[in-house]
């Protein structure tokens, strides 16, 4: 009887243990989208980059402008027998260049325009992740995640699993 009284006491301090495992467990979310667009860092970083923006497409419409303007000016001269076929030729390569210079200031101001919201965007980014990792450790969080699409923002050190991991799989 006393073996069975053991057994039970022993069951009951096992499963109030493992309770208080699972329940020392603390997770905790954010959502990173709204917590970044309520920054005021990152609506300066916005308005910075909407300028920089307005800046690069305002010289691509300058050589759009131009581009049209000879192309005008071209079309009138052939309109009015001014050029022979030779000249003719000669000025719609002078289009096609300009054409592809225009199109390829495009894809430099994509470029350009992704290049500079990294730079802006960056730090705020950096900032964020850690006062995140800061709250996670001063309040006690297992992990904190991102609710807006499930990353771990935070996960406690002690909860790497990798080296059980590497000994399943035999390395």
């Amino acid at each position: 009887m006393k073996i069975n009284n053991l057994k039970s006491l022993f069951a009951v301090a096992a499963f109030v243990l493992l309770t208080i495992g699972v329940n020392a467990q603390k997770f905790g979310y954010v959502n990173s989208a709204l917590l970044l667009s309520e920054l005021p860092e990152m609506k300066a970083a916005d308005s910075e980059l909407e300028t920089y923006q307005k800046q690069l497409v305002s010289q691509g419409e300058s050589m759009v402008k131009a581009f049209e303007s000879t192309y005008q000016a071209i079309a009138k001269e052939v309109a009015d027998g001014l050029l022979s076929q030779v000249q003719q030729q000669a000025k719609e390569v002078e289009l096609q260049k300009q054409q592809q210079e225009i199109q390829a200031y495009e894809v430099e101001v994509q470029q350009k325009i992704v290049k500079k919201r990294e730079e802006l965007i960056q730090p705020i980014l950096d900032k964020v992740k850690i006062a995140i990792e800061a709250v996670g450790k001063e309040n006690g969080y297992t992990m904190i995640f991102d609710s807006v699409n499930g990353i771990i923002l935070h996960a406690n050190e002690s909860d790497d699993v990798i080296a059980l991991v590497k000994t399943k799989l035999g390395m």
